[in-house]
């Protein structure tokens, strides 16, 4: 698809002052106003994609973003394009990225802000553009919603209105792959199968299972180190995590943690597989909204004591390969309707958790959610746009 002509009625502007940030946060609401399901990603967190003393994608890459306005000066649109050299050139064609897109009901605008985006990847030599993607990692601000959108995001989700489906894909846009969004009720009990075969597990003095704990950053950080490497070295472009890393996640999630929700699998001391979930802190977002200045932080404090989250969402999730398939997911699913059952209420902690996304190029771990009993809730998709047209086009490979 060549450059659309009708660029020529829209002006953008790349975003560096304090008015350019304010107008770049400021459009979601506009469009985003009647939509009772819409909860803003935090301007802060925001800003820091942005940042280079904040993100370390800036090591090696880079990134840049824009307001759009029509003839009459109204923002209209904003996105932002990145490139992650340690993965533009790992593709058939050199692929940059697109993201924090939006865009008022108007497809002339929206291929405008496609436009814009390509030219600038063209320029430094790629070939392609995924999005809706984030520069960083893609457990945030990733994706599109193709299904179902009823449901309120959890932290971290992209949320979008269903025209953007028509946008991304007239302008050429194909699905990369598909992110599925799986629940489970802690009231469901687990399948029978995987029910036997955590308690096999269980009775094996070799095997333990425990809970994190606050006090040994450290420990948990190697232990989650080891087994994360371990776990996702086949994945295509895989990078080992450093211990240094893993302790950095463990202290940034360190407010919002419950113990309970983070489990580590031994066999004979050895860490072997993980789960780390979180409360679902969108819940108290949407009360203290989008500015964690003091306030906001005071706010915050004051609605996690007194909001009672019901659901949860998982971070991350891994087993060692050798491991894998022996129902050790089972194993963990099965200890967490344990520790999170109130004896004094009758009642879990949580009533949901949310699998965040597994995307369908791993059609195991896929097998393993709906074998579990866990409900496809959403469905969600990293689109990819091929410059020359008559390049061939592939999905991602199957892991």
């Amino acid at each position: 698809m060549p450059i659309t002509e009708t660029a020529t009625q829209f002006t953008f502007k790349a975003v560096r002052t304090s008015e350019d940030k304010e107008a770049f946060r400021q459009l979601p609401f506009r469009i985003y106003r009647d939509d009772p399901n819409w909860i803003p990603h935090i301007r802060q967190e925001i800003e820091a994609v942005f940042d280079p003393s904040q993100n370390t994608f800036y090591t090696h890459g880079q990134a840049d973003r824009w307001i759009m306005r029509d003839v009459t000066g109204q923002v209209v649109g904003r996105v932002a394009a990145f490139i992650n050299e340690r993965k533009a050139h790992t593709f058939n064609q050199p692929t940059g990225g697109l993201g924090f897109f939006e865009c008022i009901d108007d497809q002339e605008a929206a291929f405008a802000l496609f436009d814009h985006c390509r030219a600038w990847l063209a320029e430094r030599g790629m070939e392609a553009m995924d999005g809706p993607v984030n520069f960083g990692e893609n457990n945030k601000y990733w994706g599109l919603i193709t299904e179902n959108y009823d449901l309120k995001p959890y932290y971290g989700q992209n949320y979008n209105p269903e025209y953007y489906v028509r946008f991304f894909e007239e302008y050429g846009f194909q699905v990369y792959f598909n992110q599925y969004i799986f629940h489970k009720l802690f009231v469901t009990p687990l399948p029978e199968v995987f029910q036997r075969r955590s308690d096999r597990i269980k009775s094996q003095p070799q095997y333990a299972i425990r809970t994190y704990e606050k006090s040994k950053p450290l420990k948990y950080a190697r232990d989650f180190m080891e087994i994360y490497n371990d776990a996702w070295q086949t994945h295509d472009n895989f990078k080992a995590m450093t211990e240094q890393q893993a302790l950095n996640l463990l202290k940034q999630i360190k407010p919002v943690v419950d113990e309970l929700l983070l489990h580590f699998v031994y066999y004979e001391d050895s860490p072997i597989a993980f789960m780390v979930a979180l409360p679902n802190i969108n819940r108290l977002y949407e009360k203290v909204g989008d500015n964690m200045n003091l306030w906001g932080k005071l706010k915050f404090l004051f609605y996690q004591k007194t909001t009672d989250v019901r659901d949860c969402y998982g971070v991350a999730f891994g087993v060692k390969q050798k491991y894998q398939m022996r129902g050790i997911e089972g194993l963990i699913f099965d200890n967490l309707r344990e520790v999170c059952w109130n004896e004094k209420e009758q009642r879990h902690k949580y009533d949901t958790y949310i699998v965040t996304w597994v995307g369908d190029f791993n059609p195991k771990m896929v097998r393993v959610m709906e074998a579990l009993g866990c409900e496809r809730v959403r469905t969600m998709a990293t689109y990819r746009k091929l410059f020359d047209e008559n390049a061939e086009f592939e999905r991602s490979p199957i892991i």
